[in-house]
This record gives C-alpha cells, sequence and structure tokens, in this order.
C-alpha cells in the first residue's frame, strides 16, 4: 500500500525552503515543533512529516489542545480508568495509546496547562503515560507540536515548562506567511477556484481578470492560506460562471447595512466629591465634625433649592432622617410665603 504525502502549493524560495527542512527532518525519529502564524498549514506539515517517515503506516493522530478544558483534554490524551471520575463507566484508551507506534500531532500545544505539559514531558522523556485512575502503560510515540506562539519567550516568562520545550525543540520548522510568498497566490487561487467550481458541478472555470489577480496579490493575508481559499471559494460562489472573476469577496462581512462598531465599555472615573468651606473652630473635633455635617447639610440644601426630599436622596438619607438633623442643627427652612 502506497500513502502519498499531502499536496502543498507553491514555488517561492522560502516555501521550498521549508518543504527541504521537512523532508530532511521526517525520517528522524525525534519529536519536532511546527511553528506559524494561523492558516500556514501546520496540520499539513505535521502530516507531511508523519508520512514521510517510517510511520507512515501507523496512526496519525490529530489533537487539538486548545479546543478542551484541563480535565478533559488530560483524559483525552492519556484516557482513564472506569471509576476515575464521576461519569466514567469504563475503561478509555487516550489519544496517545492511539498513536501507539505511530505520531501524535498536538495543535496549540502552548495552551496546554501545566499539569497536562508535566505529563507530557513524562510521555516525550520515558515513553510512559498515567491514565486518569492511575494505571500506567508504555507507549512508542512520535510527538509534532504546532503553534503560533513564541514558544522560548512563554517558557522565560514560566508559563511553558522549559524542559518540555527542551525535548519538543529537537528540531523547529518555522512556515512562511503568504505575504512573504507573493508568488504562490495565483496558483494557490486557481487551485481553490477549482476546487469550488468542482464542487459546484460547473463545466468550466473561466478565469480571474487581471484586476482580480492583482487585489489578491495586494492583501495582505492575515489569515494566510486559509484566507486565500475562504475568498476564492466566495468569490467564485457569487459570480458569473460565464464570465471571468473579476470580484474578490475579501470581507463577507462588508455591507452599506453593517452594524456600528459598539463602542468599548469605558470605566469612568468616579467623579470628584465637592470640597465644602470648612468654617474656622478652635474648639475641639466634635465641634468640628458638627460644623462639618451642618455646612454638608447647608450645601446641599442649597444645590436642590431646599427640596427636602431630593436633598435627603442627594445625601443618601430618608427623609425623617434628614428632617432631624436639620432640626439638629437650626437648618429647618422658613416656609415659603403663600400668596
Amino acid at each position: 500500500m502506497t500513502i502519498t504525502p499531502p499536496s502543498l502549493l507553491g514555488e517561492s524560495p522560502a516555501f521550498l525552503a521549508a518543504l527541504t527542512h521537512v523532508s530532511r527532518v521526517a525520517p528522524l525519529e525525534r519529536p519536532v515543533l511546527v511553528i506559524g502564524e494561523r492558516g500556514t498549514g501546520k496540520e499539513l506539515i505535521a502530516a507531511r512529516l508523519h508520512y514521510l517517515s517510517q510511520r507512515w503506516d501507523r496512526p496519525f493522530v490529530k489533537v487539538n489542545c486548545a479546543a478542551l478544558p484541563e480535565s478533559l483534554l488530560d483524559s483525552e490524551l492519556f484516557g482513564h480508568e472506569a471509576g476515575a471520575f464521576t461519569g466514567a463507566t469504563r475503561r478509555q484508551i487516550g489519544r496517545i495509546e492511539q498513536a501507539d507506534g505511530g505520531t501524535l500531532f498536538l495543535d496549540e500545544i502552548a495552551t496546554a496547562s501545566p499539569a497536562v505539559q508535566e505529563k507530557l514531558l513524562r510521555a516525550v522523556e520515558y515513553g510512559e503515560i498515567e491514565r486518569v485512575g492511575g494505571r500506567t502503560a508504555t507507549v512508542d510515540v512520535r510527538v509534532v507540536g504546532a503553534t503560533n506562539a513564541d514558544l522560548p519567550a512563554l517558557a522565560a516568562a514560566g508559563r511553558f515548562r522549559a524542559d518540555l520545550l527542551d525535548r519538543l525543540a529537537f528540531d523547529v520548522v518555522t512556515l512562511p506567511p503568504l505575504r512573504a510568498r507573493p508568488d504562490d497566490i495565483p496558483p494557490l487561487a486557481e487551485h481553490f477556484a477549482l476546487g469550488m467550481v468542482r464542487e459546484l458541478q460547473r463545466p468550466l472555470f473561466p478565469g480571474f481578470t487581471a484586476a482580480a489577480l492583482d487585489r489578491l496579490r495586494g492583501h495582505d493575508w492575515p489569515g494566510n492560506v486559509r484566507e486565500l481559499r475562504n475568498a476564492v471559494e466566495r468569490s467564485v460562489a457569487a459570480a458569473d460562471p460565464d464570465e471571468p472573476l473579476d470580484h474578490i469577496i475579501l470581507d463577507p462581512f462588508e455591507s452599506p447595512w453593517r452594524p456600528s462598531v459598539v463602542p468599548t465599555a469605558r470605566t469612568e472615573p468616579a467623579p470628584v466629591a465637592e470640597k465644602v468651606a470648612m468654617p474656622e473652630f478652635d474648639g475641639g473635633i466634635l465641634d468640628q465634625v458638627r460644623a462639618f455635617e451642618a455646612a454638608r447639610l447647608r450645601e446641599a440644601l442649597e444645590r436642590n433649592r431646599f427640596n427636602q426630599r431630593q436633598t435627603a436622596e442627594a445625601l443618601g438619607l430618608g427623609y425623617h432622617q434628614l428632617r432631624g438633623m436639620l432640626k439638629k442643627h437650626g437648618l429647618i427652612p422658613p416656609a415659603p410665603l403663600r400668596p
């Protein structure tokens, strides 16, 4: 049985250098890290590492570490014994054991928790795993990790185990972003367009106009090859099948009726309480407190135009509580004159 490695399109020097690197390291029975921005094809590179190795006819098992919380990721990777936790009615073989003899691809490995990293270290270092619930097993697995994070920086900050990084980084394949390989954009776009035409069961693809190709080459592609594929496929699906594709839909949210951006909530600084002038007193602390209280009441009354209910609300007092304090300080205003 012959298995062909996943096809990867591109002829730019940076991309060909990465493929050469992959071909060189694939036969080695050592861990590999694949580093690259989102959408650069890290999973395809991991598959290529597997199918160009001596393990090509053994399992290639994939796990996205960012897709599961710590407890579930632990069980997913290492398995669990029956009764290990609520709902564990039978033994489950983990992904690492499923990959025994083959390759385990750990996508988004930087998101794994410290506890999972510690168990991974033992698996990589000694080929031993411990199922949740206590049973130990021996495995023969080649680990390929992938991330778009700066792992050495995370290790220096204590957010990734340095000893695990040392073991995984036997070799590191760093993938170039699409903006660094502009000559690969037209053939990739053609490939994705033809695939969409086949899916739509159209007889042919009439090609791109020069303006469309210029727009494809001029875009920055922060989502890299994945973003290019989405843009080309949605543009082909929306285009006239009998005319060369001219309009590239880069932003599917673009619309004259697009909702306006909701401003981010900001925490306003608490208002600074206005200072109330304190009368000069030669007396003790109690006299000064009474003077401050009277001045604060007088100022609040004036601000609320001597409306006692509004004044009580402004000071956080009950109405009758305010009345008592006003009487205490002789501040009951005179009743308004009736006509």
